[in-house]
């Protein structure tokens, strides 16, 4: 089994401050299916990076909303039937215009009928794979080592984006761990989500998924320790962390990032 390049350390942190600049520039629009207690937590975080959300699951327009979209993130969250028709036609709409798209397949661990439904969806050629280690467990049948991530991804197509105390982005071939972080991150509801939406924003200013993942969760990861710095506890570190995802640049990005 081929083992997955290690690629210099340095070229992720460039590689994020430049779609950081991006993402200011042209404000992609992130049409976001989303559990009902993150949508507006990750609406303001795809604000505070430059971007433009979308939060819509009403079946007579998703379609056209995913349409007009740079890019599109489904998350499991609240798995309901209005979620799940939601998602089939979104991506539907993804795949006709060729939108990337990110699938997280929240506690798909915790119940069989979520998993099968992601199952369903991995299928239908996600961009990005963005979840945590007892789901990959839960969708793979075995604990994400980097051989076992390394084939996962190649076998569906994907790039996988784990996160955990260190985040591992993996895409067959290639290798990046980012220990950026906080512990309050694990405090606050939808920060996960929120990470999942700004891999989709990535993704619509990169079409190299692994670069995107990658930028993505250094700079989610940056702004939480700049925002753990300041925090008193979870309710100042979720108005922090958007303070920081705003006045974050290139220099700070590339100073602070722990990529390996």
């Amino acid at each position: 089994m081929r083992k997955p390049q290690v690629l210099p350390s340095e070229e992720v942190p460039q590689t994020a401050a430049v779609l950081l600049d991006s993402l200011r520039a042209r404000s992609p629009r992130v049409h976001c299916i989303t559990n009902s207690v993150a949508q507006n937590f990750t609406a303001n975080v795809l604000l505070a990076a430059g971007c433009v959300p979308s939060m819509t699951l009403s079946s007579e327009e998703i379609g056209d909303f995913v349409a007009g979209a740079h890019a599109l993130l489904v998350n499991l969250g609240t798995f309901d039937c209005e979620r799940r028709t939601a998602a089939e036609r979104a991506v539907e709409a993804a795949r006709r215009g060729t939108i990337p798209w990110v699938l997280d397949p929240v506690f798909v661990d915790r119940a069989p009928a979520r998993a099968t439904f992601a199952n369903l969806l991995i299928g239908r050629a996600p961009k990005v794979l963005r979840l945590n280690r007892a789901e990959f467990a839960a969708l793979a049948g075995g604990e994400p080592t980097e051989s076992a991530l390394a084939a996962y991804a190649r076998g569906h197509g994907v790039t996988i984006g784990l996160s955990g105390a260190t985040d591992w982005i993996a895409d067959g071939e290639r290798l990046a761990t980012v220990a950026n972080g906080h512990v309050l991150m694990a405090k606050v509801t939808a920060m996960g989500c929120a990470a999942s939406a700004l891999v989709a924003a990535c993704l619509a200013v990169e079409p190299d998924t692994w670069r995107a993942t990658a930028s993505a969760l250094t700079i989610i990861g940056v702004a939480g320790e700049l925002a753990g710095a300041r925090a008193e506890g979870p309710g100042s570190f979720a108005v922090a962390i958007l303070d920081a995802l705003h006045k974050l640049d290139a220099p700070t990005l590339i100073v602070q990032a722990k990529v390996t």
